[in-house]
């Protein structure tokens, strides 16, 4: 298992996993597909793949929470997952990674926004320390329904 610094080449790689979510899932709430250009951009800042054999199975990023100079040692992340990708640890040593590296970069804490419909991303969050500290009802609109948010914190 490698996790590994994210590279413009992983574009299309990291776009597949993220469009195949964004098509059939409420793990976003995001109804556009991402180009590999904006994948490509999005890589050089914060973000971590799970590569197997040459395949990335995975990847998580994290970003400024909020705008603000107060917020400035708080971020979010994503963690997506292949379908392949799933019940191997990688997801697990994607955010053990992401979380050393937002402390070496002097982040203090860490949210997850997890569709409420996604209980096991709710269920993988608490397993690495995440608490649950907001259900957002009704914040998200996809495939003609509502959905809640549940947002979650954990202290680096």
């Amino acid at each position: 298992m490698t996790i590994r610094a994210a590279i413009p080449a992983d574009a299309p790689q990291i776009a597949d996993i993220w469009n195949h979510a964004i098509r059939v899932t409420t793990v976003t709430f995001n109804p556009v597909e991402k180009s590999n250009a904006e994948v490509a951009e999005l890589t050089a800042q914060d973000c971590l793949v799970w590569e197997e054999k040459g395949n990335v199975l995975g990847f998580a990023r994290y970003f400024p929470f909020r705008g603000g100079e107060g917020y400035r040692f708080t971020v979010e992340h994503t963690i997506m997952l292949h379908a392949d990708g799933h019940g191997q640890g990688g997801g697990r040593a994607l955010m053990q990674a992401l979380f050393a590296d937002a402390k070496a970069a002097g982040k203090h804490t860490m949210f997850a926004g997890c569709s409420a419909e996604n209980t096991g991303a709710v269920r993988f969050h608490a397993k690495l320390g995440f608490q649950e500290v907001a259900t957002l009802p009704e914040v998200g609109f996809k495939f003609g329904r509502w959905i809640d948010l549940v947002l979650m914190q954990k202290i680096l």
